[in-house]
């Protein structure tokens, strides 16, 4: 079904086709089919399906066509500060015709520029929970004043521990009855669905295609290989297949590190993003990634959700997560919106023992490269750490040799006498 099919605000229309977007996917049709309604809906759906683009419609249709919500504010919770500028990105291309003001709350940047856009008035508030409880009890974000509720990547802010505060953010909002809400979650578990049996107004329970945690457009493969010559594996793998760009995930935020550095000495333009970085930093990074400014990002699970690039060519598992879910999301930062990608993992001794669980959560088995000896690359980075090394053994060694003297000076007066002769 295409999308002037739907008999859209033609503004909302043009601004889908300047998009490029034009057949429904599956989780758009069905979602779309009841919230333009205005019904409540809680929607099972893996991320990569298109369900954004879902309630984006969705509220710029009520927001500036419908009477009943004309200039009723909405508002969007989510678990990052990747997905909240994400959406935000997302909504400001779908709204280029239409003028609505847009704005993202996050921690760990200053109050200035959101309290400014919150001040002008912002029609559509896309946050975290932490800064948007905390906007609201400062009296900076007025909550009685949202006629619209989305959760997004519900399971993932239920398992951070957010459940408390959106629990909180939903009391201060008007009744639900008075308020139109959407939750979209991966896997509707039991306590996406006790929220939205107790804070939504009868919800459609969507679930689409939810035994199909993987697609068919990833093509996945993995290779067994040990720790010691992974790097190794991973350097004749870009170097003979050449992706265009690739997401490399690690298990550890020094490992993301030292892989980055290690990609860089053997000449892949590269970047790493952890947690631990400064926001303005991590946001930095992925913009320049997603502009192409470097071709290679590591990173931990932190950008496993809520990072979406569009023509991601592969991802490297170069660990093998713990969590099956976590594969899951992985895999799917490539191979959007129907395109083609790749998903590439290095089973070793460490990580091995995850696969079985994952590939009984995924339903298969995922194919077994062998590595011929041609396909691992010589590591520049272990000559150049070697060198490293080199100096620094030798440089301890001056400061220890002239350590001793000191202390023979010290220490023996005639032993200093005889290093002096």
């Amino acid at each position: 079904m295409n999308f002037n099919e739907l008999n859209l605000e033609p503004r909302l229309l043009q601004g889908i086709v300047d998009r490029g977007y034009k057949e429904m996917t599956a989780v758009q049709e069905q979602t779309l089919d009841v919230t333009l309604q205005g019904l409540d809906v809680a929607v099972q759906s893996q991320t990569g399906t298109g369900k954004t683009a879902a309630f984006l419609i969705t509220l710029f249709e009520h927001i500036i066509r419908n009477s009943t919500y004309k200039r009723k504010k909405a508002l969007i919770i989510v678990p990052t500060r990747e997905l909240a500028v994400q959406i935000e990105k997302e909504a400001h291309l779908l709204n280029h015709h239409i003028g609505l003001s847009i704005g993202s709350f996050f921690g760990g940047v200053g109050y200035a520029g959101q309290l400014a856009s919150l001040k002008k008035g912002t029609d559509i508030v896309i946050g975290t929970p932490g800064r948007l409880l905390d906007l609201s009890q400062k009296g900076h974000l007025k909550l009685e004043n949202f006629g619209f509720l989305v959760i997004d990547e519900a399971d993932r802010l239920f398992d951070m521990g957010f459940l408390a505060d959106i629990t909180s953010i939903i009391r201060k909002m008007p009744p639900r009855h008075a308020r139109q809400n959407m939750l979209f979650s991966a896997t509707l578990n039991r306590v996406s669905r006790k929220i939205a049996i107790e804070h939504m107004k009868r919800p459609v329970f969507i679930e689409v295609t939810p035994e199909k945690l993987t697609v068919d457009t990833i093509t996945q493969e993995l290779y067994h290989v040990k720790s010691h010559v992974k790097m190794n594996l991973m350097l004749g793998i870009l170097k003979a297949k050449s992706p265009h760009n690739a997401l490399i995930f690690t298990n550890m935020r020094h490992s993301a590190f030292r892989l980055s550095k290690n990609l860089q000495q053997n000449g892949f333009r590269s970047q790493h993003l952890t947690g631990d970085l400064p926001q303005n930093r991590r946001l930095n990074i992925i913009k320049d990634f997603m502009a192409g400014k470097f071709a290679f990002l590591v990173a931990t699970d932190v950008a496993a959700r809520g990072l979406h690039i569009d023509d991601l060519e592969m991802v490297i598992n170069y660990d093998i997560p713990q969590d099956c879910e976590n594969y899951v999301h992985r895999i799917g930062r490539t191979a959007r919106a129907g395109k083609s990608g790749k998903a590439i993992s290095f089973a070793s001794e460490g990580t091995a023992n995850h696969l079985e669980a994952i590939e009984s959560f995924i339903g298969m088995k995922i194919p077994v490269q062998i590595a011929e000896d041609n396909l691992f690359a010589t590591d520049n980075s272990i000559r150049s750490d070697f060198r490293k090394k080199f100096r620094n053994d030798r440089s301890e060694k001056g400061r220890t040799k002239s350590h001793s003297k000191n202390f023979h000076r010290r220490k023996n007066p005639d032993r200093a006498r005889q290093y002096a002769v």
